[in-house]
């Protein structure tokens, strides 16, 4: 993956062109259709998700809770806590998501420990 794509995305904008250098090595990407369900509240967490394209509605409990559009992410807490999914997200538009397992958060934890703290200290002040 082309490493300025990941500027895109809030959380990574800060981060030096060499840890998103070491971190695109990792991302993947996929495509989602509109009304697909791509997280579900309750549903083991393996996968982070940041949105380059589309948008998507957040369902706490049933309920609508948040929109998310291009640079918002999400997943992020189960990965890094190894908790369930807190929320259902659902594609509102086609979406593009660049995806982080929790492996890989591990492998960039190793291999870079800088830009690894860079994105959990940002990932602990949204909670």
């Amino acid at each position: 993956m082309d490493p300025n794509r990941l500027k895109a995305i809030t959380l990574f904008q800060n981060m030096s062109d060499d840890d998103l250098s070491a971190l695109a090595t990792l991302a993947e990407e996929t495509s989602v259709p509109e009304g697909q369900e791509v997280v579900r509240e309750g549903d083991f967490s393996y996968q982070f998700f940041a949105i380059e394209e589309g948008s998507a509605a957040v369902e706490r409990d049933g309920r609508h809770v948040n929109d998310l559009g291009p640079g918002d992410f999400f997943g992020e807490i189960g990965v890094l806590e190894k908790e369930l999914r807190t929320a259902t997200v659902r594609a509102t538009s086609p979406m593009r998501l660049i995806i982080l397992s929790r492996w890989d958060l591990k492998r960039l934890e190793r291999r870079d420990p800088s830009a690894f703290d860079q994105i959990r200290e940002t990932l602990e002040a949204r909670r």
